[in-house]
């Protein structure tokens, strides 16, 4: 195992250095795409794309059938069009006949084969294997047709049968989870596919050391064209460093090591922008600021199971306990302070804005009201604060100014919340197995669809994504009724309803609906934001650059 390892680091150092090599004062020869992932990645294999961090990379790697636009329209990928049956039961793909693998010494000679409707039955069935344990296999939970969901009918056309009509099914199938792969490089590589992975997508894996960095190159075969003809994409290679400093990753950036970083850290973000939310005039022309709306909620989540021996003694059982802390604190200070107006304080529902189903005026939520605050204590039986016991927030490093902000503003109300920090992969695994009472945490949208976010509270779901263990009857039969209206407006009015059910329950404390902020070097083209922050680097292009 130690051998494998230092052969695998060879490779990067190896790569690395070729890549180095390429750069010189007058010209780079090679146009290397550089970030770094503060929080490292999980796996390269598109089963276990559950969070950012492994979407990434994910999507540089393999295709979906469908995909999600700039304007979050979904639009073909690997599925060149499709047609949806009068019933809507059945959606019929019709494939690309250009798509190859890439080379892998899983094929014969190395040399990657054409994709088939095969490869996408075998994908699709992958998620749902247990044997795979993908925390994706609740995307087509009740949904799929129970006894042959997927199938491919020949070479070129794959069809998947529904159980009823599901509205938002194309939405998942452009999910990265959702991604196409080879089986004979799962079945040769078998665990250690999450670190070897095989695909379709623009780029190809060259190597990864866990902890130093991932290398990947240009496929040269891949099957899209830009609209002059010319093959995508346009750079030579990606490579993305590790460091788990957000200072380190700035200073980074500032040496034009890194070609973008996502998101500005809090001890930095005052350097940079003033509390509007714009660059200091001391960056401007210097670096490039992207700041677009962002399908994403943070949040603080209560469980709510009643069945929980946990909820015997916490106040927050009590719905208008939550509804108060709801009320106790100003989500408007707390943007403009310590987010610098990156992002709009939730005082509506937990669907973000940026969705079409989005209304303020529909769906009400809390404002800062310490008034009514105190009033709906003193209602639950903790007049003042008297008798009410302490509550513990639990939260990672990166969150607990906020978490913090909000503790003092609450105890001024009478509600005494204690912040404890704890390890992203801790707070994970306790949310999961509803063993967090009050947890931060947020909702990044896998499609562009109102459901992806009600889904958190359908009781029907796991967790996840129902981290709460929300159940509420009345809710679940609006969401239910969404999925199968084909008439928009009226899905529309009946998420409204459903969000607005959930939030008088009050099983999360909206903070802010967000905004993608990225700093990027004024060399770098053609890198575009979108709604669910994805990273797109088929049209990006590097100029020249100094090093």
């Amino acid at each position: 195992m130690i051998v494998k390892r230092k052969y695998c680091w060879l490779l990067v150092a190896g790569y690395c250095l070729v890549i180095a090599g390429c750069y010189s004062k007058r010209k780079n020869d090679k146009k290397i795409f550089h970030y770094n992932e503060q929080t490292g990645i999980a796996s390269l294999d598109p089963a276990f794309a559950k969070n950012q961090s492994t979407m990434w990379p994910a999507h540089q790697l393999f295709n979906t059938l469908v995909e999600t636009d700039d304007s979050l329209h979904i639009v073909p990928s690997l599925a060149k069009k499709w047609i949806i049956s009068d019933d809507r039961l059945s959606f019929t793909f019709y494939l690309r006949d250009n798509v190859f693998f890439h080379d892998d010494e899983a094929f014969p000679n190395g040399k990657g084969r054409k994709m088939t409707a095969k490869d996408v039955e075998y994908s699709l069935s992958r998620i749902m294997d247990k044997k795979t344990a993908s925390p994706g296999s609740w995307i087509f939970n009740r949904k799929v047709d129970s006894v042959h969901p997927f199938i491919a009918i020949n070479d070129s056309t794959f069809q998947l049968r529904l159980l009823r009509p599901y509205n938002p099914i194309l939405g998942i199938l452009s999910m990265q989870y959702c991604s196409v792969v080879a089986r004979e490089a799962v079945e040769k590589y078998g665990s250690d596919f999450r670190r070897h992975p095989v695909g379709t997508g623009p780029f190809q894996f060259v190597a990864w050391e866990e902890g130093q960095a991932l290398i990947l190159k240009k496929n040269e075969n891949y099957f899209e064209n830009d609209s002059a003809g010319n093959r995508l994409p346009y750079l030579d290679g990606i490579k993305v460093s590790f460091y788990d400093s957000k200072a380190t990753e700035f200073l980074l950036f500032r040496q034009k090591q890194l070609d973008f970083i996502n998101d500005i850290d809090a001890s930095f973000k005052d350097e940079i922008l003033t509390k509007r939310g714009t660059l200091r005039k001391a960056w401007e022309g210097k670096i490039e600021l992207q700041a677009n709306p962002y399908l994403n909620i943070e949040y603080l989540g209560i469980l709510v199971d009643t069945t929980n021996a946990l909820l015997k003694n916490s106040p927050m059982r009590l719905q208008k306990v939550r509804q108060a802390v709801n009320y106790g604190f100003d989500r408007r200070k707390m943007v403009l302070y310590l987010r610098n107006s990156l992002g709009t304080a939730a005082e509506s529902g937990f669907v973000p804005m940026g969705l079409p189903s989005f209304d303020s005026s529909a769906v009400k939520g809390y404002h800062y009201d310490p008034s009514k605050s105190r009033q709906l204590l003193s209602e639950a039986g903790f007049k003042d604060g008297k008798a009410l016991p302490p509550v513990k927030l639990l939260t990672i490093a990166i969150y607990a100014e906020m978490a913090n902000f909000i503790a003092r503003q609450l105890e001024e109300v009478g509600i005494t919340v204690q912040v404890e920090t704890v390890q992203k992969s801790l707070l994970l695994e306790m949310t999961s197995n509803s063993r967090a009472l009050f947890f931060r945490g947020s909702w990044i949208a896998d499609y562009p669809d109102a459901e992806n976010y009600l889904s958190v509270f359908y009781s029907k779901n796991p967790a996840p994504p129902n981290y709460t263990r929300y159940n509420n009857a009345r809710f679940d039969d609006l969401f239910e009724r969404a999925l199968i209206e084909e008439n928009d407006s009226l899905r529309y009015k009946l998420y409204q309803q459903a969000d607005q059910v959930m939030i008088n329950d009050a099983p999360v404390v909206p903070l802010w609906y967000d905004k993608s902020v990225r700093l990027v070097q004024v060399n770098v083209t053609g890198f575009r934001p979108n709604g669910i922050n994805l990273l797109e680097l088929r049209k990006t292009h590097i100029t020249d650059r100094i090093f």
